[in-house]
């Protein structure tokens, strides 16, 4: 291909802007996701928001309260797919604003590209995450790595994933985590012995999730 053919096939990708938020609340984190959905409902450009929130624990739409063993943060009820789960420092959050609507309207083929972006990223940690089956989540052996949940209305998603980067198995014992009780959760830092740099993280999770969503940068975003 030439370099021209090159620069025209970047062009037709859809691009996706990356939003880094840093620290923030859940509340807020949420009042950003609702406004760049309506930023995409009025065709704006699809964003990737990036955070790690102070300790909550959110509860899905159909969420079974009794799977909070111990509230040893908030626990609020929002409106996503999935039960219980934890986020906090050390847990990298991310919430991809897409339109489904510009994008074959699969729910399933979705959630199998977000799985595929998370078990590449671990891969570049040399680990070997997995799926398991009826169990939408990123998985090493019986212990989640990454938890997904998301939202669609009018086909454009909210909410997301959590991969968790420091070692929380501490925080996550106050739950029962996606109210599996015969699984467990685990941590790039459990799983690799050394935590890595958030930085380094982010910077593979928005390549990755750029690859498998055949979508190119469009800039950073603030929020």
């Amino acid at each position: 291909m030439s370099d021209a053919a090159a620069a025209a096939s970047r062009l037709e990708r859809p691009r996706i802007e990356v939003c880094r938020l840093g620290r923030r609340d859940y509340g807020e984190a949420l009042a950003v996701q609702e406004a760049a959905r309506a930023r995409v409902l009025a065709g704006g450009p699809e964003q990737l928001l990036l955070v790690e929130h102070p300790p909550v624990i959110t509860l899905g739409r159909r969420g079974d309260a009794r799977h909070v063993l111990f509230p040893v943060a908030p626990v609020l009820r929002v409106n996503r797919g999935g039960d219980v789960t934890y986020h906090g420092p050390g847990q990298l959050v991310g919430y991809p604003i897409l339109d489904l609507g510009r994008r074959g309207r699969d729910v399933d083929r979705y959630l199998r590209a977000l799985e595929a972006a998370l078990i590449a990223v671990a891969a570049r940690f040399g680990l070997a995450a997995r799926r398991r089956r009826g169990l939408t989540g990123v998985w090493l052996e019986n212990a989640k790595l990454a938890a997904i949940g998301v939202g669609i209305r009018r086909w454009v998603t909210m909410h997301g994933f959590a991969l968790n980067v420091a070692d929380l198995r501490r925080e996550f014992a106050a739950i029962v985590p996606c109210g599996l009780a015969d699984a467990g959760v685990t941590s790039l830092e459990e799983a690799t012995g050394a935590r890595p740099a958030m930085a380094e993280v982010e910077a593979f999770v928005v390549e990755e999730t750029l690859r498998v969503f055949g979508s190119v940068a469009g800039g950073e975003a603030r929020a």
